[in-house]
């Protein structure tokens, strides 16, 4: 398992069409792909491969989600969505 802490660098934030393309992305990979973010004291996961959980995760510009990858192309995976998610 890999995680990597990355800031959103959209300038909307995981927006729905920055959040479709991030689906796209993730079904590129057969590792299992979450995200997370802590909002506020509470501790929010969405599996990446879920428009409406990512949406749900609220991640607008600047804020900062770990990206967690898991299976045999996970430090491929958490490379490729860090770049996306840099903008």
């Amino acid at each position: 398992m890999i995680e990597r802490q990355i800031a959103i660098g959209h300038r909307m934030g995981l927006h729905a069409r920055a959040a479709a393309k991030l689906v796209q992305l993730t079904r590129q990979y057969d590792s299992e792909i979450v995200l997370l973010r802590s909002n506020g004291g509470k501790h929010l996961e969405a599996d990446a491969r879920s428009i409406l959980a990512i949406l749900l995760l609220a991640a607008g510009p600047g804020a900062t989600v770990a990206v967690r990858a898991s299976g045999k192309d996970e430090a491929e995976a958490v490379d490729c969505i860090c770049e996306y998610l840099k903008g």
